[in-house]
């Protein structure tokens, strides 16, 4: 079984870390900003490289989710290869402009893993978000943080590569850290800890794993998105008839059985759960998606068997260039990244302390 078999894989020395691609889900924007500040000297010497992104700058300026369209529906690959007018909306740019930052998406140049920060004001708790079941490095990452005493959970949207459309799906292997509730546009310092915390254990594990450290196989359970549920609307207007019911109202990942209470009507009439099967649902009540007509989502809990991994040591790197060219080109990349990263922090006035400052 996959448990009992040893995976033997690349280190993962470049990480980058992004917050703001929602421009109004704060615990990442000031966990970015705080990063920034102290010019992230830290992990090098850990033997990881952490580039610090803020993805949107202007919809974190306006303290928006978005300026013109959602950057993290913008990471397709027919987005990403698709030509640029002066017509196009910023975020298809800027996501253009992060896949060179960061990938190119799919290619050996890619960052070894990408973290994207998000907040929800559904009743989440700590997610970790994926596009793949299989990714050992992500699934062992989230074993690591159960392990801790931070209560999380996977979410697997089960989509191939070129479709996958979120910022993290740049690198070779990546997630989204999706915590809530917290309203947008608002800072909760519990939910920030937890955010904090959670990157921390990220980053000791990934030095455990470079440093040769062996990670014991076993299970996880892992939440596959099955379909997405939308209000009940006027056939008319499309406006929305219902909110979710009291009685599911922020109970995200208990079981929803059939003919449960899903939705109140506003004339007050209980719409129940027709499916046949029960399934977990969460972003229950989700307020940026109503805009998306989604009303919750819901997911099949499934045990996944992970098999025990490490990093490559020195005699396993086969056809690896020798150290002296290897970490030649590591300072250069260091370099370049610094240079781009910071002229971006620089171009859209991140350096300044306020958020106010007028975008030109």
């Amino acid at each position: 079984s996959t448990e009992e078999e040893e995976v033997v894989l690349p280190t993962v020395f470049r990480v980058a870390l992004c917050g703001g691609t929602h421009g109004n889900e704060l615990s990442g924007v000031y966990l970015v900003r705080e990063r920034l500040k102290r010019k992230r000297k830290v992990e090098e010497e850990d033997h990881i490289y952490v580039v610090t992104v803020m993805s949107n700058p202007r919809a974190v300026q306006q303290c928006r989710r978005y300026t013109e369209t959602d950057l993290n529906r913008c990471f397709t690959h027919a987005t990403l290869s698709g030509p640029v007018t002066d017509k196009t909306p910023y975020e298809i740019v800027r996501s253009q402009e992060l896949n060179t930052l960061l990938g190119p998406k799919g290619s050996p140049e890619a960052m070894d893993l990408v973290c994207d920060l998000h907040n929800t004001t559904a009743n989440m708790g700590l997610c970790l978000i994926a596009y793949s079941d299989c990714d050992w490095i992500s699934l062992h990452i989230y074993r690591y943080l159960q392990m801790s005493d931070i209560p999380v959970r996977f979410i697997h949207f089960d989509l191939p590569l070129n479709e996958a459309y979120s910022l993290d799906s740049v690198g070779k292997h990546g997630f989204a850290i999706e915590i809530g509730p917290q309203a947008h546009g608002v800072v909760r310092s519990n939910i920030l800890s937890t955010m904090q915390e959670g990157v921390q254990h990220m980053l000791e594990w990934i030095h455990l794993f470079n440093s040769g450290t062996q990670f014991e196989g076993g299970k996880v359970d892992v939440y596959t998105m099955v379909k997405n549920v939308d209000y009940p609307r006027d056939f008319e207007t499309r406006g929305i008839t219902a909110a979710i019911h009291p009685q599911l109202q922020d109970r995200d990942f208990c079981l929803l059985r059939p003919n449960d209470p899903v939705f109140q009507t506003f004339s007050g009439e209980t719409l129940k759960y027709k499916g046949t099967e029960p399934l977990y649902p969460f972003f229950i009540n989700e307020c940026a998606y109503y805009e998306k007509g989604i009303a919750l989502s819901l997911a099949r809990q499934r045990s996944v068997g992970i098999p025990s991994i490490r990093s490559e040591r020195e005699g396993e790197q086969r056809k690896r260039k020798s150290s002296a060219e290897e970490m030649e080109e590591e300072e250069e990349i260091k370099g370049e990244m610094e240079e781009e990263g910071y002229q971006k922090l620089i171009e859209y006035g991140e350096e300044s302390d306020s958020l106010n400052g007028q975008y030109n």
